[in-house]
């Protein structure tokens, strides 16, 4: 029987892509230049996101001609978290490597951030693109800057200029404990601090202009879902394993607001009539309507608290994806 550790390799290269048949030769290609030059043992994992060219057929040939080419071939285009998900399920290198397919991220920094992980003993280090300016739109330009202002504020990792970039190096220990799903891959130097690996690092990396066809992720609509995600995130961070106590609170104190207001308004009105003093009916007051608005909501955000924290016990198949072929 084979010892699992005698399959272990020194790096594992992730490579999520959505028609790219153009670069595909060339990105492996220039990943095999670097990995012998440097004597590595290695992996490239190309996981095909749905691509409707030909990618996937170039994948199928590359393999054939080198072992350490492996492929996941998605049904459908489900997007770069679960393509990424796929890809570190079957890592087995000590370092994994994740970059982009479009060749803008360039293999010549995989040495150096293999010895930050090696040598420097950071659990992740993430790429920190220079020369963005060359070629880049303001629609992108801005809303990058404000996405990753954000982005530190509310995880708390200050350090990181660029939490977007593809080109990231990990641990295998951290892609083995940390889940990514949705779109989430935004945000993996967050994902691996809630996990517990805090040693987080950043390396400026060459990025280079696009030499094939048109970038999938330009516009601000990935930023408006990059904050909705963000926002999830912190909440999973903070209450995901216990929702009761956000909901739970909100809605005892609405509810409490609400109910004691109620009572205030009924003994106004008793107050008055022990008096003979004339007074409208309570049903007259506007008050009286927000009371009990205040008292509804507050149960229905209790109750929701209280599902929550069932389904939070019970969720399963998040991650469960259509895979077509492997190689």
């Amino acid at each position: 029987m084979t010892n699992e550790t005698d399959n272990k390799i020194d790096i594992s290269v992730v490579v999520p892509l959505f028609n790219e048949e153009e670069s595909l030769p060339e990105l492996h290609a220039w990943i095999e230049r670097v990995m012998v030059a440097n004597g590595f043992s290695y992996e490239i994992i190309f996981v095909n996101d749905g691509s409707t060219d030909h990618s996937w057929d170039v994948i199928e040939d590359l393999a054939k001609k080198d072992p350490n080419v492996h492929g996941i071939k998605f049904r459908r285009n489900y997007g770069k978290s679960p393509a990424l998900y796929c890809g570190f399920e079957i890592v087995k290198g000590d370092v994994v490597i994740t970059m982009d397919a479009d060749l803008q991220d360039s293999p010549d920094e995989i040495p150096m951030l293999y010895r930050m992980i090696k040598e420097d003993g950071y659990d992740l280090v993430s790429g920190y693109k220079q020369n963005r300016s060359q070629g880049d739109p303001l629609s992108k330009t801005i809303p990058t800057k404000l996405f990753n202002a954000t982005a530190r504020k509310v995880s708390g990792i200050h350090n990181l200029h660029d939490f977007n970039c593809g080109l990231k190096a990990y641990r295998i220990d951290v892609v083995k404990n940390i889940e990514v799903y949705g779109e989430m891959h935004r945000y993996m130097p967050y994902l691996a601090k809630n996990a517990g690996f805090t040693k987080i690092g950043e390396k400026p990396v060459h990025h280079q202009a696009r030499k094939f066809g048109t970038s999938k992720f330009m516009g601000w609509n990935r930023f408006f879902n990059g904050y909705l995600d963000l926002i999830t995130l912190w909440f999973l961070s903070s209450f995901g394993t216990k929702p009761m106590h956000v909901f739970g609170f909100l809605g005892t104190i609405m509810f409490i607001i609400g109910f004691f207001s109620a009572a205030w308004i009924g003994f106004d009105k008793l107050s008055a009539l022990n008096q003979g003093i004339p007074q409208r009916l309570v049903t007259d007051s506007p008050y009286f309507y927000i009371s009990l608005t205040m008292m509804i909501i507050g149960t229905q955000l209790f109750l929701a608290g209280f599902i929550a924290d069932l389904i939070s016990r019970s969720a399963q198949g998040r991650n469960d994806y259509q895979i077509e072929k492997t190689i």
